[in-house]
């Protein structure tokens, strides 16, 4: 084999991601939050870019902005500030006003102490006691004392290790003690939990209306007791898209009143741009074309914002007119095609925005659904079926519960929808609608 050196022409087609294209694309992927932010951290670093605070700014012309969009934005607006300054009682606050502290030594307060501090946002205790027992060189037991202590705190079941331990603790502490609840719950939990049933009544000599009856009652106790004493942030969602519905047209517009005003800084530039010094020139002119980058990519993401949602609304008409449960089956190549740019565009142009809506305010992702076959031309979406799952499961007889098979048959011959029961299993999973056995009842 002869190697020999020489020189070729070659031509290829090769894409490359300019500085603007990777802007463009990351700013049409952000939503108004993220966008906000992003011109904030902009306007620290380029001085020719600056931002008006408090704006509010006007809507493009193009399209007729829907008035509820601003009523609902600013009752949630009042809403959040009258949360302020409210007095919220903590967990550990709610039990340690509760104990006598003269019942514990200056140890048996540590331990009290850090056993608060390992319960998780649900109350239960996520630590082992002889754990606890070498951390603080002393006893299982005298850790066991403590937690005891712990346990007979409110609310109810605080402190228990397990749903076992905290729903016995609750039966426990009732004024009207349910014995049998009690002797099920203690030596009988994991069957009882399973619906499996049968053994336990031969076991008792009751009736299996008896464990529904007890069944039905733990079903009033309250599997995390330090739920209420959660005190998380409350989501506010801005829309990114309002779409209203006058019963004659529709008016889609692009939301962006809660974004910033951002301008050119003249009065920098002119003070610098006389300015013969070549690093300022290539700072002022770096900058300048940085904001004029970022102006054409906030523009061209709210054409794209705005091409997508008025063909979203095109295309799901009866969803905004008559309510989510006429929601089309509709993909992301859908629209891709009828508005001319690529499936990953539309993928991004979507990405955590929301639209409010008549019916209320939602994921603009969540217009996007899986096809189901019918037996008939047309086709129907994943989401039409899992309501309709759910509407039979709700009118069901709960003494005898449809099985998953069962609502195949149901689905084809009342509604003409193949669905196999593999995806019936799935949508119920998803649905969090428990298996036909585990919704039998034994009235």
């Amino acid at each position: 084999m002869n190697l020999q050196a020489g020189l070729w022409q070659q031509q290829t087609l090769k894409l490359t991601m300019t500085q603007e294209l990777t802007q463009a694309i990351a700013l049409l992927q952000y939503n108004a939050q993220e966008l906000s932010a992003f011109l904030e951290n902009k306007a620290l670093e380029n001085p020719l870019l600056q931002i008006e605070s408090n704006h509010v700014q006007a809507m493009d012309p193009r399209f007729d902005r829907a008035k509820p969009a601003k009523k609902k934005i600013e009752k949630d607006k009042q809403n959040w500030i009258e949360q302020i300054g409210r007095n919220e009682l903590y967990l550990e606050e709610h039990l340690k006003a509760q104990l006598d502290f003269n019942l514990l030594n200056a140890e048996g307060e540590k331990v009290f102490n850090y056993l608060i501090d390992c319960l998780d946002e649900n109350g239960y205790l996520r630590v082992e006691l002889d754990e606890i027992a070498i951390r603080f060189h002393i006893s299982e037991e005298k850790v066991l004392q403590t937690l005891n202590l712990l346990q007979g705190l409110e609310p109810a079941g605080i402190g228990a290790r397990n749903l076992h331990e905290c729903i016995l603790l609750q039966l426990k502490r009732l004024e009207k003690r349910n014995p049998l609840a009690e002797e099920i719950i203690e030596n009988h939990f994991g069957a009882f939990a399973e619906k499996k049933w049968r053994d336990t009544t031969k076991i008792l000599g009751i009736k299996m209306s008896d464990i529904q009856e007890v069944f039905d009652f733990v079903q009033t106790l309250n599997p995390r007791p330090a739920s209420s004493f959660q005190h998380e942030k409350s989501a506010y969602i801005i829309p990114d898209v309002v779409i209203d519905w006058d019963g004659n047209s529709f008016f889609v517009s692009v939301f962006d009143e809660a974004l910033p005003k951002i301008s050119f800084n003249n009065e920098y530039y002119k003070q610098f741009s006389s300015n013969k010094d070549k690093q300022v020139k290539r700072f002022l002119q770096e900058n300048q074309q940085d904001y004029y980058w970022i102006m054409r990519s906030i523009e061209q993401r709210k054409e794209t914002l705005s091409k997508v949602s008025l063909k979203i609304v095109e295309k799901q008409q009866e969803f905004f007119i008559k309510g989510p449960s006429y929601l089309s089956p509709m993909t992301m190549k859908d629209i891709a095609d009828e508005v001319e740019i690529h499936e990953s565009t539309v993928s991004r142009a979507v990405r955590e925005k929301y639209a409010q809506t008549p019916f209320g305010t939602f994921e603009l992702r969540s217009f996007f659904s899986s096809t189901i076959k019918t037996t008939s031309d047309e086709n129907t979406s994943s989401k039409q079926v899992k309501t309709i799952i759910s509407k039979m499961i709700e009118g069901e007889n709960k003494q005898r519960p449809l099985s998953d098979q069962e609502i195949v048959q149901l689905l084809k011959e009342k509604e003409g929808m193949v669905v196999s029961r593999r995806t019936i299993a799935k949508y119920r999973d998803q649905l969090g609608i428990p298996s036909s056995s585990k919704r039998k009842r034994y009235d």
